[in-house]
């Protein structure tokens, strides 16, 4: 095209980030702003679940190398019906021979740290944090002589949302969510849990060093209540919850609950606006799929963005394009997260034989484990990258790890 083309991101958290660095790399100008100043952005205390959807991403923007060392592998499942008392074990394998992980989990710090650096570094990429000043790049030649994109990426109560009047389906679930680090004792470094009580489902990650991060679902007044523990009764009651093989020894920090919700945007698109991550869409966070469905959004973005930028898409037919690529993977990762939720938190009588059944099909075949875990870590339709993972071949690309134990 004629001139560079520009747009403005409107959230500087880790998805607004890498849209902004995608779109960059794409060959546009870019304004990133949000209202929290750098070391605001730094603070915040979360980890994240990442997929291979996401390392491919990564890889793609010449992140991962720099994150990996940050990022703590595991290349073993372990899947619990707490009802029943039935488990299956996944393996990286399961994904295909060059795998190498199931997935990987990180703090927010590194990954932050990262991308702000990148950000600041990049000549295409205006940041406006916390009200700075930062100049601006030249305009596109979008409608009005503005930004000829806006990329919503301001959470999920998303002010650019609500200015473009699009509206959201809502739900609340009964559960929250309680987060904490805590060492155990018998969890080995590469492995994780999905342990799916019928109070909600409870999530038992690596984070080396000896620390796990656990995300921990129960009614609303539970969390509440476990909050509000000392840490040797928050001790106790956490060794009432995990397997017996799981003890827990140590608080890293103060557990934090926070409420759960499925959230979806009407509409991904309006005029030169498109939504990402959280601003278009919230699931519960069993699987770890928030963050992942988000990146996947940058991904769409930015394989779009190369097309306007090479004239082979006209940038005003960018934000249709956008929501028609992106329903089908949103609708299918909530429609997931939301079964796996229903199927599971409970205990009806008629519903005990078929998990029963779903189990005992999954530990005897390979091929259903990889179907189950596919659509998990690669996105919808992932038998296409069986064996073949983009980059996992690659030394120095998947980390390496420990051979794996005994059969479950």
């Amino acid at each position: 095209m004629g001139s560079r083309l520009s747009a403005t991101v409107n959230g500087a958290g880790p998805t607004g980030a890498l849209a902004a660095l995608a779109l960059a790399a794409a060959g546009w100008r870019v304004q990133l702003c949000d209202p929290l100043p750098r070391q605001r952005l730094l603070e915040i205390q979360r980890a994240y679940a990442f997929t291979h959807s996401s390392r491919s991403l990564l890889q793609r923007l010449g992140l991962w190398e720099a994150l990996a060392p940050h990022l703590s592998g595991f290349s073993q499942l372990h899947l619990v019906d707490g009802a029943l008392g039935s488990s299956v074990g996944f393996r990286s394998s399961d994904l295909g021979p060059l795998a190498g992980a199931v997935g990987w989990i990180g703090s927010h710090g590194p990954l932050m740290a990262l991308l702000l650096e990148r950000l600041e570094a990049n000549p295409a990429i205006a940041v406006r944090l916390g009200g700075s000043e930062s100049p601006l790049p030249p305009p596109g030649q979008g409608q009005g002589g503005g930004f000829d994109l806006v990329v919503a990426a301001d959470g999920a109560d998303s002010p650019s949302r609500r200015e473009q009047g699009i509206g959201q389906w809502h739900h609340s679930y009964t559960q929250a969510c309680l987060t904490v680090q805590v060492g155990l004792r018998g969890a080995a470094a590469d492995q994780a849990w999905e342990i799916l009580r019928p109070e909600g489902p409870f999530a038992v990650l690596p984070m080396g060093a000896g620390r796990h991060q656990l995300v921990w679902s129960a009614p609303a007044w539970r969390c509440r209540q476990l909050e509000s523990l000392s840490d040797t009764a928050f001790l106790d009651a956490l060794a009432g919850a995990l397997p017996e093989l799981l003890q827990p020894e140590v608080l890293f920090d103060r557990p934090r609950s926070f409420p759960v919700a499925l959230q979806l945007a009407h509409r991904l698109h309006r005029g030169s606006t498109v939504l990402v991550g959280d601003s278009a869409h919230r699931c519960h966070p069993v699987g770890g799929q928030g963050l992942n469905l988000g990146w996947r959004d940058v991904q769409t973005l930015m394989d779009l963005a190369e097309k306007a930028s090479a004239g082979r898409l006209a940038p005003h037919r960018l934000g249709a394009a956008y929501g028609r690529r992106r329903w089908p993977d949103v609708l299918l990762t909530l429609a997931l997260t939301d079964l796996l939720v229903r199927l599971f938190s409970n205990r009806q009588p008629l519903l005990l034989p078929l998990r029963a059944l779903a189990l005992s099909g999954l530990r005897h075949s390979a091929g259903l484990r990889g179907l189950a875990l596919g659509p998990m870590t690669l996105g919808p339709w992932p038998i296409t990258f069986r064996g073949s993972l983009p980059g996992a071949g690659t030394p120095g690309r998947v980390p390496a790890f420990s051979t794996p134990g005994k059969p479950w």
